[in-house]
Parts: structure tokens; sequence; C-alpha cells
């Protein structure tokens, strides 16, 4: 789906918009403030390890738990929590059942960074 006209013009129910995909590490787009988007994604499993050079990336725990692996600790997270993953910083997130998560970052940025593979979602897809 192309980005609305108007994406705020009404309410955006997360639930419902949740309900209309199920795939597992594929972000889809539901607002956009200036160039940032708000992204929805199902967790499940372990991601890749990656970094995003240019931008800090932030989760917002929706629904379930999940885990983001660094280098050098491991932070929890779970249901109405967050945490903003700085620039340059590897990290790995990891959700042992579904975990349902809001990701903000700018326009444009590859779910898989700089690292690629079969992980990688396409970009820009608005529900």
């Amino acid at each position: 789906m192309t980005r609305p006209q108007d994406p705020m013009s009404h309410a955006v129910n997360l639930k419902s918009k949740f309900d209309l995909f199920s795939d597992h590490w594929a972000p889809r787009v539901i607002a956009q403030m200036n160039d940032y988007q708000f992204k929805l994604v199902r967790l499940q499993g372990e991601f890749v390890w990656h970094e995003h050079s240019d931008t800090d990336e932030t989760f917002l725990v929706i629904e379930g738990a999940m885990s983001i692996e660094f280098t050098d600790r491991v932070v929890e997270l779970k249901s109405g929590e967050m945490i903003v993953v700085r620039r340059g910083e590897p990290h790995r997130p990891y959700a042992e059942h579904e975990c349902q998560v809001m990701i903000i970052e700018p326009k444009g940025v590859v779910n898989t960074g700089e690292s690629g593979g079969e992980l990688t979602a396409q970009n820009d897809v608005w529900i």
C-alpha cells in the first residue's frame, strides 16, 4: 500500500493494524511525522546482529516481551516499555514468543541495517 495522503486525519488503532498482517520481522508503516516513520512489527525468534550507522532506532513494546542483545549487555523489555538504540550500536532483537512492537526511525532505514540477509524486509510498506 502506498502512503495515505493524510494519514493522521483519523485515529490509528494499533490492534486493528496488527490484525492486518501475521508475518514476523516485516515492519509495516502506520504513520509518518516529518521524516520519521512509525512502524509496527511482529517479532518471534532471533533476528540478525546489525547496526544503523546513520540513525538511532526506538523499540516500543505494545504486547508481549522481547530482548535486545548488545555486545556488552542484554536489555529485557515488556509491554509498555521502550528503548532507544543509539546509532552505530550493534544489536540483535529476540523474542521467545511472538511480540508486537512499534519501531520509530527515519524513513528509508533498512531493518537489517548494513548486515543484509534473508530477513531484510521490503521498506516503506504502509498498512
